[in-house]
């Protein structure tokens, strides 16, 4: 091998192990900021478990129903906590388990195995995609199309953003700012325009110009206004019909601070259109984090990203084991 093609070998694998050493560093800072970010979570639901486990002599029904309590007041939902629950007594009966302390892990087990998300779930990332994001008025649609268009864009994907909240005074500016940001073009309407179509014109540019992924913003609709609704199946025909080659994902962005109300969101946007996956936001900072073991139990809809943040990296893939170990204190491997 010669000097030159030697050092561009070298080079070569010097991006490779940096590109591996930034993901690397990326990873555990979000870590570090999910874990934080779950602080209240974890004082809300974890400590009362503990007490639980702690202040109980055997395993009887006041354990069960203590511990069951603490999980539903903590958001985790009653579908959830059932499922945790019978779990936990299925083990406890084949182990021959008698210490309360030795539930401890079993629980924590039974909780990850609830948040489990299939690689499978993460197929629009890589092939031609129409991805519609909706949600109601706050939760932070905007941002998060932005962030996504940033993450796919870095990973080497040709992404193009439609603005269709064409109601919101202002909307198109703020997402052309993330579409400035991200460095992805922007199709958009003036103010007041058809959302639809917005999104005719958006599908036709994404085919002319070979993109890989269109990302769709819509309004803020409020998930007990009809006619808004209606606008939405709309746009979901238009894609249908135009592009019926293309993946297509429908993303529920939820505000975790709103706990129960995000999974009674969910469940009217449900009726509506088919949801394929939920972006739970604002997740520093609430005491309500276990409404995310709640939505993906209840709605059988798995949660694929999660957010601590305002910037591009404060939006990640959601891991069961990372949201698990952030939320029991369990350190991360390597962290």
């Amino acid at each position: 091998m010669s000097e030159e093609n030697g050092s561009q070998v070298n080079l070569s694998r010097n991006n490779i192990y940096g590109v591996e050493k930034v993901e690397a560093e990326e990873k555990k800072g979000f870590f570090a900021r999910l874990k934080a970010g779950l602080a209240k979570t974890r004082d809300n639901i974890v400590k009362g478990i503990d007490s639980v486990f702690s202040g109980s002599t055997e395993i009887d029904e006041d354990f069960y129903e203590e511990l069951e309590e603490i999980l539903i007041m903590g958001d985790i939902g009653v579908n959830a906590t059932s499922q945790i629950m019978d779990r936990l007594r299925e083990q406890v009966r084949e182990r021959r388990i008698k210490a309360p302390s030795e539930c401890r892990q079993l629980l924590v087990e039974s909780i990850r195995d609830q948040m489990k998300v299939e690689e499978t779930a993460y197929e629009f990332e890589s092939c031609q995609s129409v991805v519609m994001i909706i949600g109601v008025n706050g939760v932070g649609k905007t941002t998060t199309v932005g962030k996504l268009a940033g993450k796919l864009k870095k990973s080497g994907r040709r992404v193009l953003i439609a603005a269709a909240d064409t109601f919101r005074a202002a909307a198109g500016d703020q997402l052309a700012e993330w579409a400035r940001r991200a460095d992805v073009p922007l199709v958009g309407g003036n103010e007041g325009a058809d959302p639809a179509s917005v999104v005719y014109d958006a599908v036709n540019a994404a085919k002319a110009r070979d993109v890989d992924v269109l990302l769709i913003d819509t309004a803020g609709r409020l998930h007990n206004k009809k006619n808004l609704m209606e606008e939405l199946r709309k746009m979901n025909r238009i894609i249908d019909r135009e592009f019926p080659e293309a993946h297509r994902e429908n993303l529920i962005v939820l505000d975790a601070t709103t706990g129960q109300n995000a999974l009674l969101q969910a469940r009217e946007f449900g009726d509506v259109t088919d949801l394929t996956g939920i972006v739970l936001t604002k997740m520093d900072g609430t005491a309500k984090g276990g409404i995310a073991v709640a939505i993906q139990s209840e709605l059988k809809v798995p949660v694929k990203y999660i957010g601590v943040g305002e910037t591009i990296d404060d939006l990640q893939k959601f891991d069961s084991d990372e949201f698990v170990n952030a939320l029991f204190d369990v350190p991360e491997a390597g962290v």
